[in-house]
């Protein structure tokens, strides 16, 4: 009996195995630059499938790796401490798993680990609340807060996982449990930030938060602006309360003229955002303003990110100062063949102590950069992040947020040495035969 057969009689979900109609398009994750072979994929029907599959993987002698959508997938499935056979790896999916619950009066929502953050927001939104989410509306909100999640509210709010109050899990073993700080805080604490490794997220439980207004948007000028909008930036971001959150970015999209922007989220009324972003009313030329009030289901529109899959190169540094030197590095000369560098400001409630893995940020910028792969495999694309990378070294720290790590990099590298030694200690404690693989594994 092959493996798919084999997984047909233990689930009551879909499942594709190598060989079979859909299986291609079924294990491709969200990045369609990164290649993710797998023995099969299973489409789980609820949590009783999940357990399922848990329990026969156990018993085989199999690894999973759990992807709702296949957001942040590194490509390196395989044993805990170094790569696999890709057949005996069994990709899960997870999207059916979508239920949704809404507590206003206690400000808490329910999430299955299928639920996108678009959706939460839409719910929320009616009641003047918010959950801690980025700038896509279509990364699910169980995979985005097990990295920590770095919310457009993180400097008022910090990490979402921080407001986790409980997850539903299956364990190693294949037994399904409700996780709370008081019925199992070492593994609580390891799932506020600190992946995927530990056990499988069927439902999460977190707090939401007060956004009775939101005011936002874009503020596009043509590159020969960037230096002063760059000088605009740092001047408001060395004065920015925590409701302010603002990012800059240099664009260069195909076949268009290169930009500078200014994309912003300020919890709060227009008219105060507007005397925040002062500065950047001075710079001329500015081509386009999206500013306006936003319904919290709204917040995607910001960056207006691809909401389908496609190929993408992307590397992250965290910056310890925004400085001349940094400034000049960053604008040197053009991006290209890169889409975007992107520059947030952190600080706030994200630079105090979170309880969580993902600790907290003494360095008060991130650094993004992204481009798509060319004919020559993404080459261009690497070396161009390499070279900014290696001009910003007097000023980063090598430490990176979970959920910007890319593929090729390890979870070292998200963590201190003390943390890292926590949750290696956990997975060798809770998952000895290395059931679960994460998209980056904390014993690699």
């Amino acid at each position: 009996m092959n493996i798919g057969d084999e997984l047909r009689g233990v689930v009551r979900g879909r499942v594709f195995a190598a060989g079979d109609g859909g299986f291609e398009g079924a294990r491709r994750p969200w990045n369609l630059a990164v290649d993710q072979p797998v023995g099969a994929v299973v489409e789980a029907a609820d949590a009783d499938d999940v357990a399922a599959l848990v329990r026969h993987t156990r018993l085989a002698g199999l690894t999973i790796a759990a992807q709702p959508s296949g957001h942040g997938a590194a490509g390196d499935l395989g044993a805990a401490g170094g790569p696999g056979d890709p057949g005996d790896v069994i990709l899960l999916r997870t999207a059916r798993l979508n239920e949704l619950e809404i507590r206003p009066d206690e400000r808490i929502a329910r999430a299955g680990a299928g639920v996108a953050w678009g959706r939460v927001l839409e719910a929320a939104s009616p009641h003047g609340l918010t959950g801690l989410a980025g700038s896509s509306p279509v990364v699910t909100v169980t995979g985005y807060t097990l990295g920590g999640g770095l919310s457009w509210f993180g400097r008022k709010y910090g990490w979402a996982s921080g407001s986790v109050r409980a997850f539903d899990i299956v364990d190693a073993a294949g037994a399904r449990s409700r996780v709370t700080s008081e019925t199992d805080p070492d593994l609580f604490w390891a799932l506020r930030g600190g992946g995927g490794d530990f056990a499988i997220v069927t439902a999460i439980e977190f707090a939401l938060h007060p956004a009775p207004r939101l005011h936002g948007g874009r503020m596009l000028w043509p590159a020969d602006q960037a230096p002063a909008v760059l000088d605009a930036y740092r001047e408001i971001t060395a004065a920015a309360p925590e409701e302010l959150t603002a990012w800059y970015e240099l664009l260069q999209f195909p076949g268009a003229a290169p930009l500078a922007a200014v994309d912003s989220a300020f919890l709060g009324d227009g008219g105060d955002a507007e005397a925040l972003l002062r500065p950047l009313d001075k710079i001329p030329g500015r081509i386009s303003d999206t500013r306006a009030p936003l319904p919290v289901a709204d917040l995607g529109s910001i960056t207006a990110e691809p909401t389908d899959p496609g190929p993408g190169r992307s590397r992250a540094e965290l910056l310890t100062e925004l400085t001349d030197d940094v400034a000049a590095a960053l604008l040197e000369r053009p991006i290209d063949p890169l889409l975007s560098v992107q520059l947030r400001h952190l600080g706030g409630a994200l630079a105090r102590p979170s309880g969580t893995p993902a600790g907290h940020l003494d360095e008060p910028f991130a650094l993004y950069m992204f481009g798509v792969p060319g004919e020559d495999g993404g080459t261009a694309v690497r070396d161009r992040q390499q070279e900014i990378a290696n001009a910003l070294v007097p000023y980063t720290t090598g430490r990176k947020p979970f959920t910007f790590l890319a593929p090729g990099e390890r979870a070292a590298k998200a963590f201190t040495p003390g943390t890292l030694a926590g949750l290696r200690d956990l997975k060798r404690r809770r998952d000895p035969h290395g059931v679960f693989h994460s998209n980056f594994p904390v014993l690699r």
